[in-house]
């Protein structure tokens, strides 16, 4: 984000509703790790997301989830790139599904924010080979969708044997 019209172009992009959920309310515009700051920024959404019943909240993570897909596609245009990295929306969803089924501890927490973290940085199969797969919005999503529901899998062996 050294360029400076592509930061005017982000700036003017957080302006508008849709930038400003696609860019995670601002937090994708951190020059460095912006996915790292945007997992971070979804903690506190996460905290009073778990406060809801189950079924509440999957409808929520699936709202959130065909919105990102939409406005993801949208804001990338105006960008001129399909996933850009101020993009964090999609670091939103995933971790909100990370922490779908664990209990709300800084521990688990925190667990969960790693584990994310990695499997989004690092996309081990299957991830990778869906994202290449997959275009515009939706192909934002997915891979952090998919990374989410991994590292719930990998929270609930976790939680087996704690």
């Amino acid at each position: 984000m050294n360029d400076p019209s592509m930061r005017a172009q982000l700036l003017q992009a957080v302006r508008q509703w849709d930038g400003f959920l696609a860019l995670g309310f601002g937090s994708g515009l951190v020059p460095k790790a912006p996915g790292t700051f945007g997992t971070l920024a979804a903690v506190p959404l996460a905290l009073a997301l778990k406060q809801l019943p189950l079924g509440a909240q999957l409808v929520l993570i699936t709202f959130a989830f065909m919105l990102g897909v939409w406005v993801c596609d949208r804001v990338g245009k105006r960008l001129g790139a399909a996933d850009h990295g101020a993009m964090v929306w999609d670091e939103f969803v995933g971790y909100w599904v990370a922490v779908l089924l664990i209990p709300v501890t800084f521990g688990w927490l925190l667990t969960a924010f790693v584990l994310f973290r990695l499997l989004d940085i690092l996309k081990p199969w299957p991830i990778r080979a869906l994202e290449r797969r997959s275009s515009g919005g939706f192909g934002v999503m997915v891979d952090d969708l998919l990374a989410g529901i991994l590292t719930m899998l990998l929270l609930m062996l976790l939680g087996q044997w704690f």
